[in-house]
C-alpha cells in the first residue's frame, strides 16, 4: 500500500511494504513544524488582542513583551500601571502545555505582586483580578 501526501506543493510517498521511511519521517517533521507554527500563530494573535484589551482597560499602562531567551519560563508580558506591576503568561487555551519553569515563575512572581496564566477561557477572571490589584 502506498500513501501519497502533499505539503506545500511537495509530494511524498510512503510504501509500507518497501519500508521507505525517510519520506514519511520528512513528512512528520514538516507536519510537526507546521503545526507548531500554526499553534504559535494562534497564541500570538490572541496575545495581540489581549494587549489591546489591557491598554483599553488600563489607560496609560506600559505593556512589555519579555524575551524568553533571557530567563527560561519567564511570563510573556509585563504590565506596568501607575505604581504597580504584573506579569502574564499567555496561552492559546486552557489545555496548552506549560514550558519548563513557567509554573515556578508565575507562582513566585504572583507572591511578589500579580502573575497568572491567561487564556480565552479565564480571561475575564484574570483581568478582574488584575484590576483589583492595580486599584488596591
Amino acid at each position: 500500500m502506498t500513501i501519497i501526501f502533499c505539503i506545500r506543493e511537495k509530494k511524498f510517498a510512503y510504501n509500507r511494504e518497501k519500508g521507505n521511511n525517510s519520506n514519511f519521517i520528512t513528512f512528520l517533521s514538516i507536519f510537526v513544524r507546521l503545526r507548531g507554527e500554526i499553534m504559535g500563530k494562534i497564541e500570538s494573535e490572541y496575545q495581540k488582542r489581549l494587549k489591546k484589551k489591557l491598554a483599553k482597560r488600563f489607560p496609560g499602562c506600559y505593556i512589555l513583551k519579555n524575551d524568553p531567551s533571557c530567563i527560561q519560563g519567564i511570563p510573556d508580558l509585563t504590565i506596568l500601571y501607575k505604581d504597580k506591576w504584573a506579569l502574564l503568561e499567555v496561552k492559546k487555551d486552557a489545555k496548552a502545555s506549560h514550558q519548563p519553569n513557567q509554573d515556578y515563575h508565575v507562582e513566585k512572581l504572583n507572591s511578589m505582586s500579580f502573575s497568572a496564566f491567561i487564556f480565552p477561557e479565564n480571561e475575564e477572571e484574570i483581568l478582574n483580578g488584575l484590576e483589583r490589584k492595580f486599584e488596591a
